[in-house]
């Protein structure tokens, strides 16, 4: 082990030249060029002037012998310095999934859901005393969709599930729809696999929720068909890249309510949402606080917007998969007692096979989304 003496003695001597006395209780007025003279002198201490040259020496050599780069570079950083990693995870891709929740889920046998409409009844009449009495015929018709498929995948590495810490994964279980008392839960996760196996369940339900709203089986047969393809132009009010009124608003609704829909939930970009305070606090001079009356939502869902309609109060939520480009915003009326999420399996966990030291799975859900009435739904299509 080399030893640097000359940095040692200089930070407690710093100047003075070796063998010079700097203590003796024997003499007093201690000067070098007396000492050097031989006078008679009675007794000095020079430690209290070396005391500011010793902690000058001792910070010097602290600094130099050990600092945050001593060690050089180490996998992780410097050598000898470890990283501390914080234990909570937030997720910034984050969305909200209100109608993943809001829509009713219903059982569904087989790989389609059909179901049987009447598009128009033969109706009664008036004839005269014993006239002839022909029978009317109605029409019926037979609707059909596919079950779809969506999946989630993931892979852990031996190492990483035995090297991995737990985590907690902060803002993670959304609760309500992102306005008011919405909020996201945290959940703990104990290892690797189980942080993976949570992530990959938040974004099968993100894909549902996607789906649910912008899924199209004609650009992509993969796909079901979600809100904005079900819905198509039936009940169409195009602005064509003009500013949304209450005109709009109220002329929308009655066009479902003319086709005998009651809307009772309202899905909007978040942008229209926005538009819709100003107008009702602009025309009816509300207060923010008037603007949640009346209305009741389930599954913890809370509404921020209640509009006051001849179908009575209708809650609207913004999705975060609507879009907010300038003249493409839209918002939905919807009937939501002839919305289902048809489902021939509800999220299943599945190990797949072992690929090499690693565990595999995927989680699935079997499900598409059905319109029973397009026409008791109506939208805004193309606000400015």
């Amino acid at each position: 082990m080399l030893i640097n003496w000359e940095a040692g003695y200089k930070s407690s001597f710093g100047a003075l030249p070796h063998g010079t006395r700097y203590v003796d209780p024997w003499v007093s007025g201690f000067n070098l060029e007396e000492q050097k003279a031989g006078a008679e002198q009675k007794s000095f201490d020079y430690r209290p002037k070396l005391k500011s040259i010793m902690e000058v020496g001792m910070k010097s050599i602290m600094t130099k012998a050990l600092t945050p780069t001593t060690g050089g570079s180490g996998t992780t950083g410097y050598a000898l310095v470890p990283i501390y990693v914080d234990p909570r995870i937030v997720d910034q891709s984050r969305k909200w999934t209100p109608l993943v929740e809001m829509i009713p889920r219903v059982t569904n046998f087989g790989l389609t859901a059909d179901y049987n409409i009447i598009t128009a009844k033969g109706g009664g009449y008036t004839a005269n005393a014993d006239a002839a009495l022909p029978e009317t015929d109605d029409t019926y018709d037979r609707q059909s969709k596919s079950i779809k498929f969506l999946y989630a995948v993931g892979r852990v590495l031996g190492p990483m599930q035995s090297a991995m810490p737990s985590y907690m994964l902060e803002g993670f279980n959304p609760t309500g729809n992102g306005m008011g008392e919405g909020s996201f839960g945290n959940v703990g996760a104990p290892n690797a696999k189980q942080t993976e196996v949570l992530i990959k369940a938040r974004a099968l339900k993100e894909l549902e929720e996607n789906l649910i709203i912008n899924g199209n089986s004609s650009t992509d047969a993969t796909q079901y068909d979600g809100i904005v393809a079900l819905q198509s132009t039936t009940n169409q009010n195009d602005l064509t890249a003009s500013a949304l009124t209450w005109d709009d608003v109220e002329e929308t609704i009655q066009s479902a309510f003319d086709d005998s829909g009651r809307p009772k939930l309202a899905v909007a970009s978040s942008s229209v949402v926005t538009d819709l305070r100003k107008i009702m606090i602009d025309t009816f001079n509300f207060r923010p606080s008037d603007l949640v009356a009346g209305a009741t939502l389930p599954f913890g869902v809370p509404p921020q917007l209640v509009l006051q309609t001849m179908c009575g109060p209708i809650p609207v939520i913004p999705s975060q998969f609507l879009s907010n480009v300038t003249g493409a915003k839209q918002i939905f009326f919807l009937d939501t007692d002839y919305i289902e999420m048809r489902v021939l399996q509800d999220m299943t966990y599945e190990d797949l096979a072992k690929t090499n030291d690693s565990s595999k799975f995927m989680l699935k859900i079997y499900a598409c989304l059905i319109m029973r009435a397009p026409s008791f739904n109506s939208f805004i299509d193309n606000i400015l």
